[in-house]
């Protein structure tokens, strides 16, 4: 049976660990939530490092159901994990640590080669190297590599960035969208860091002190009001798109999606290609009419589905469509008032091309 099926409870110092998740059985999985929301400990217990009661299954295979007394040790369930700190062996070579991991699998059943995985994470100019003389985004993409060459039906990440500066974060992130691209391998990747999640997730689980919050597509629940996401400083949405042309001389790109073609910054992909892009609450604005001429060439037909509360008194949030697709907009109060927007009222979303992020 193909998806992830955990269902576990542990009881901590300040609260009880209590999880029941039916999850997608490819792509990667955001675990995502405040510092000390037990997100790291839900992942150490689908690992089975911390042993909780209930019962996990990976795509079809049982590591653990405590109504029939099962549980498969840490060591026998196919697995890679991938550590804040890359953990490498100190003693050895980049092509020893990846040789590590290979064999723990027999020939016959290896499904990641290294000369793949080397490719996939760029790190074949670096065999050779001591692992002290590497860089922490060159240590942390050997750790990855070798976590992928034990083969594992499951891959988990804990924070993988989190000890990197923000210049090793976008050597990184790449890479970890490669993953995603070309893997059949899912992936658990806990983060407390909203660019991370929208970047790489295709479904997010917010956990709060132990508990589910929400749990589902990452395109959902970022506009989702009654969540905290949306209230944050940084709230925004992210929208699949795909490059439908590229202006030379303006020096633009246009994607697609259902909602219709945005104008941003060009980007180094051929016609066709899919992009994935951020959009913040902050960068919208919301206008009557399309008929005045305006420096914002991002402007497209929605209609308001709803109003939410801001962190500052003085603004407000505003859930907008687009043909199906969720955008949020922040703006003053006083602006909601003088406009008279009301849910359900066809308006025109205003978008930044600048401020689109990738």
């Amino acid at each position: 049976m193909s998806g992830l099926s955990i269902q576990i409870r542990l009881p901590l110092a300040d609260f009880t660990l209590d999880a029941r998740l039916e999850l997608p059985g490819k792509g990667i999985t955001a675990l995502f939530g405040p510092s000390g929301s037990g997100k790291t400990t839900l992942l150490r217990c689908v690992a089975g490092l911390a042993r909780a009661a209930g019962q996990v299954e990976i795509n079809g295979a049982c590591w653990q159901d405590d109504s029939r007394g099962f549980f498969l040790p840490t060591h026998k369930r196919a697995l890679g994990y991938v550590f804040q700190e890359a953990s490498l062996f100190a003693h050895l070579s980049v092509r020893a640590n990846l040789e590590f991991g290979l064999k723990r699998i027999p020939a016959s059943e290896r499904k990641v080669g290294r000369e793949a995985a080397m490719e996939l994470l760029g790190i074949g100019h670096l065999l050779d190297r001591g692992t002290d003389t590497l860089s922490g985004g060159e240590r942390q993409r050997v750790a990855i590599a070798r976590a992928l060459l034990t083969s594992p039906q499951l891959l988990l990440m804990d924070e993988p960035l989190a000890a990197l500066d923000a210049k090793r974060k976008q050597e990184i992130l790449p890479y970890l969208e490669r993953l995603h691209d070309e893997l059949a391998i899912p992936i658990l990747y806990v983060s407390h860091a909203s660019d991370e999640v929208a970047r790489l997730a295709d479904h997010l689980v917010l956990l709060e002190q132990g508990q589910v919050v929400a749990s589902g597509p990452t395109t959902a629940l970022l506009a989702r009001l009654d969540l905290s996401l949306a209230r944050e400083e940084d709230a925004a949405v992210v929208i699949d798109t795909t490059v439908l042309a590229h202006d030379d001389d303006y020096q633009l790109t246009r994607l697609g999606f259902a909602g219709g073609s945005l104008q941003v910054p060009q980007r180094p992909l051929p016609v066709g290609a899919r992009a994935r892009i951020k959009i913040q609450a902050r960068d919208v604005s919301i206008a009557l009419a399309s008929e005045h001429r305006s420096s914002i060439v991002n402007r497209l037909p929605a209609r308001i589905t709803g109003f939410g509360e801001a962190l500052h008194p003085a603004q407000c949030l505003v859930r907008l469509e687009l043909a199906g697709t969720p955008l949020l907009a922040r703006i003053t109060r006083l602006s909601r008032d003088q406009l008279g927007l009301t849910e359900g009222m066809a308006v025109v979303a205003q978008i930044k091309s600048v401020a689109v992020l990738g």
